[in-house]
């Protein structure tokens, strides 16, 4: 193996991704990396041309390889595809993202300088239509997002958790791979474990993944449910974990129904509420939609406002069975 140049094995957890899985394998494919590659692609059960789609870029290139994931669950994928790869360093990828060039061949640097068992960067939303561009404008906003730097972006530095992530292959044996019951936020808990045994985690602004939005409002408010679900898991699962920005949305949804209940009931007062949230996402809305067409402009309070009431109605009705469940599950973090 290059020292400089590690070989790299990139996993890709796949499920109903025909729309962009043969781009996204083309931009790491034609990553500027001179170092040994393959590309594991783990697939679920999809109902689209997925499969198909994979099957011909395995018989276009020899790096590309499939392995089946039935259960069609993200962390099992990723197991799957960790368990099939080989290479030193694991980069996930997922079948609608889109890696900078130079994305891996940064990464490995990161690694090498910082340390850090695993380092990401920012999830840079780009949409291909109005509605899309609309989402990640709104996905890019502090409004939308607070100040979660791998949206936003932010100085480099040490981070609880990274988007996506590029890891050392040690790193995840030691910790037995991702908690295959966290449906959602598996790389939080996982980058939670590495923690915990002394590993770094590290963001920086110079690693970039394009990412596609959902493309219609019920898809982005499923999104966005199960965001705010899992969310309140890891908050039962390690106390301590939740901030002022994630009780922003459930906070805004208990407003906006309490404000509606009492304007409806006793006092058109009660209506001030809803309409101020109304007013506050129109506003700011402005400068999130800057230098895109009116169309897209226009769409970004209603992407705002199903993030938001998604996310908080998602976080509230959190079942505890659901964070008993994975508590049970919780796996100690393993120190060398």
């Amino acid at each position: 193996m290059n020292a400089t140049h590690p070989a790299v094995s990139v996993i890709m957890p796949v499920l109903n991704e025909e729309r962009h899985l043969r781009n996204s394998v083309r931009h790491i494919l034609e990553q500027e990396y001179d170092g040994e590659m393959e590309v594991v692609i783990a697939l679920g059960p999809s109902t689209d041309r997925t499969n198909e789609i994979a099957a011909e870029l395995v018989r276009e290139d020899p790096r590309v390889h499939t392995v089946p994931n039935p259960t069609g669950r993200t962390p099992a994928a990723l197991n799957a595809a960790i368990k099939a790869s080989r290479h030193p360093i694991v980069v996930r990828v997922d079948g609608h993202g889109m890696l900078s060039p130079n994305y891996i061949a940064t990464a490995v640097r990161l690694l090498e300088e910082t340390g850090a068992q695993n380092v990401g960067g920012i999830m840079h939303a780009e949409g291909e239509n109005a509605w899309e561009d609309a989402v990640a404008a709104a996905m890019t906003s502090k409004i939308g997002v607070g100040n979660a730097a791998f949206h936003t972006g932010g100085a480099a530095g040490p981070a609880e958790t990274v988007y996506l992530g590029v890891f050392r292959r040690e790193a995840l044996e030691q910790q037995g791979g991702y908690n295959e019951e966290f449906i959602r936020a598996q790389d939080w808990e996982l980058n939670f474990r590495i923690r915990e045994a002394g590993g770094l985690i590290w963001f920086s602004p110079e690693l970039r993944v394009q990412y596609r939005p959902r493309p219609s409002v019920r898809a982005l408010a499923k999104q966005y449910k199960d965001y705010g679900r899992w969310r309140h898991v890891v908050a039962r699962y390690h106390e301590g974990s939740i901030n002022l920005r994630y009780l922003a949305p459930p906070t805004a949804v208990c407003a906006i129904a309490a404000g509606v209940v009492v304007g409806a009931v006793l006092t058109p007062v009660g209506f001030v509420i809803p309409a101020g949230y109304l007013a506050a996402i129109a506003a700011g809305s402005l400068p999130a939609g800057k230098g895109l067409p009116l169309k897209a402009r226009l769409q970004i309070p209603v992407a705002l406002a199903t993030m938001h009431m998604s996310w908080g109605y998602g976080f509230l009705t959190s079942p505890k069975a659901l964070a008993k469940k994975v508590i049970a599950s919780r796996r100690p973090a393993v120190k060398v």
